[in-house]
């Protein structure tokens, strides 16, 4: 997985290529899709939310641009893969889940892999944590419309940067923002962010 789907396809940031490596997709996948687990896709994981493939999961982190003492916050725990790789590349991750069913199960792999420095809430990820704010870097996993909630933007840190699919025109970008610049990374396909202040 890393040196076909990852390192060819552009991810460098050689940290990264680590978590990738150390973080046992597999435990974050339903037991019937094990065997499909490193495949380059998507896969269902209930509650009609996806596993994002490898590669979005690593470009996501790359564009974050950790060196390993920032706190994350992520939108969309879903299986928790992605706050796993996370939590390899910086001291802390809070990562918010609006389905208790998802956020539960995400929880026993990471607690079964030791992975201490993540606290998984339940709640409405659109709002953020303004209680652990600022923030060293944002990841949203389900793709806003036109532009990521302002709530998030508000609780980042000065220079750091927030990740989000955001839709636009008909199509969907993986996004990075940082200090009101933006720069459209890849098209993409999520899941749609969900807010209860839609």
């Amino acid at each position: 997985m890393v040196e076909r789907q990852l390192r060819r396809r552009g991810i460098h940031d050689e940290r990264v290529l680590a978590a990738m490596a150390e973080v046992p997709r597999e435990l974050f996948v339903p037991e019937d899709q094990r065997r499909r687990a490193y495949r380059d896709g998507a896969l269902r994981i209930g509650e009609g939310q996806t596993i994002s493939q490898p590669w979005i999961v690593a470009c996501m982190c790359q564009l974050l641009e950790l060196r390993g003492d920032e706190t994350v916050l992520e939108v969309g725990t879903g299986s928790g893969y992605a706050a796993a790789v996370l939590s390899r590349l910086c001291a802390q991750v809070v990562t918010i889940e609006r389905y208790k069913s998802l956020a539960d199960v995400a929880a026993a792999p990471l607690a079964e892999l030791g992975y201490d420095n993540i606290e998984v809430r339940v709640g409405d990820g659109a709002r953020g944590a303004s209680d652990r704010a600022p923030f060293d870097g944002i990841s949203v996993t389900a793709t806003a419309r036109d532009e990521p909630p302002q709530a998030l933007l508000d609780q980042l840190a000065p220079g750091a940067a927030l990740v989000c699919p955001v839709a636009r025109r008909r199509r969907e970008y993986l996004m990075r923002f940082r200090d009101g610049e933006e720069e459209a990374v890849a098209s993409v396909r999520f899941v749609p962010l969900v807010s209860d202040e839609q």
